[in-house]
């Protein structure tokens, strides 16, 4: 079995991501191989919540270049919206940053 921390790996910090959070919506970047019930297992258990639903997405890396010829890849990551339930907590993960 895989480690929480190794599902969850970073919050996404972005502008839609914290208009959300009213909502009790939440964005990980999770694990590439992780699946719903593996997430849903990890945020339950770091953080404390009861998890009522989970969307996961795969981005796919931007290209990016370096010059003219080696036009190069960022890598692909997945991102996971994490919504809790009504009676949940809140993340304090995310409290100072809305």
């Amino acid at each position: 079995m895989k480690n929480v921390y190794d599902i969850i790996k970073r919050p996404v910090i972005t502008e839609q991501s914290m208009e959300n959070i009213a909502d009790k919506k939440y964005v990980f970047e999770v694990d590439i191989n992780a699946n719903k019930t593996e997430i849903k297992a990890a945020v339950e258990a770091v953080f404390g919540v009861k998890v009522a639903k989970v969307n996961t997405v795969r981005m796919q890396g931007k290209v990016k270049r370096t010059g003219a010829y080696p036009a190069g890849r960022r890598a692909a990551y997945k991102k996971a919206v994490v919504t809790l339930t009504a009676d949940s907590k809140t993340i304090e993960l995310f409290e100072g940053m809305v």
